[in-house]
Parts: structure tokens; sequence; C-alpha cells
């Protein structure tokens, strides 16, 4: 019965305008409309924070391919330079073996050994005029026995090539 009493209190009450009633509402209805608007503009910071987000995901992932493609680009120039390091290794040893070989060869020259010891068969150069073909007199004798085809000599110099076995 309290209940049925309350309720024709309340409607007896807004038929008489209760001032007290009427602040009451007007406060709830402000409240309302502060609140519905405070959780729109919640609700615009959470969609331009993922909006942010958003801009940065595809900034990072644009970064990220950049880098890989410069790890990429970079780690292939690497491995042609150290190909090219290893062929240059391999030509440099077998370029200081020449050496080693033509300062024995210059150092057995010098010393006269295995030439005879006859200092007239060895030019102002330092070279046996014997191993070039020319006699006592200056003149050549038949070399055309080692004489290429091409113009050269068979004892010219040859180009260096490197073994690339070790490469791969």
């Amino acid at each position: 019965m309290a209940s049925s009493s309350s309720t024709y209190r309340s409607s007896s009450s807004s038929d008489g305008v209760n001032p007290n009633a009427v602040a009451v509402d007007e406060r709830k209805r402000k409240r309302m409309l502060s609140n519905r608007e405070s959780a729109r503009r919640s609700r615009m910071r959470k969609q331009k924070h993922i909006d942010d987000l958003t801009v940065q995901i595809n900034q990072l992932s644009s970064d990220n391919r950049q880098i890989l493609t410069s790890l990429t680009v970079t780690s292939q120039l690497y491995m042609k330079i150290q190909a090219e390091n290893s062929i240059l290794t391999a030509q440099m040893a077998e370029l200081s073996s020449r050496l080693e070989s033509l300062n024995e060869i210059v150092d057995l020259v010098s010393n006269g050994a295995g030439f005879g010891g006859g200092v007239d068969l060895i030019d102002g150069c330092g070279f046996d005029d014997r191993t070039v073909g020319i006699n006592c007199e200056g003149y050549y004798d038949d070399m055309m026995s080692v004489v290429n085809h091409w113009g050269g000599s068979v004892y010219s110099n040859q180009p260096i090539m490197a073994n690339d076995i070790n490469l791969y």
C-alpha cells in the first residue's frame, strides 16, 4: 500500500508545480546531456587515437620495407666484395710465388751460377743472352721455333687466373 501512496503523491505533485522536483528533473536532464557529450568526446578521442595508430603502422611498415631492401642490397654487395677479395687474395698469393721465383732467378743470374760463370753471356739487364736466342755476335739465332704465330713469344707472360672453387 505504501507504493501506491507514493505513486499517488508523485502523480499528484506533478499536477501541482513543485519547484524542487522541476529542479531535480532539470539537473538530471543536464547531467544526461553532459554524459552524452562526454561519451561523444571519448569516442572521438578513441577514434583519433586509432587513426593515429593506423598512420603510425603504415609509416613503420614502409620504413621496415625500406630497411629490408637496403639490407638485401648491402648483403649482395658484401657477397660480391667478398668474392672479389677471395680472387684478389688468390692472385696475390700467385704473384707472391712468382715474385719469389723471379727473385731466386735474379739471385742465380747475379751470382753467375748455373750459366757457366760467363759474364759475357749476361747482357746489361741481367738476362742470359742464351735464354732469348742471342748469339755472341749480338744476332738472334733461329727464334722461329719459340715465337708463336700471333706475334708474341711463347715465353711471354700469361694472364693470372684465380681459382674460384672456394667462392661457392
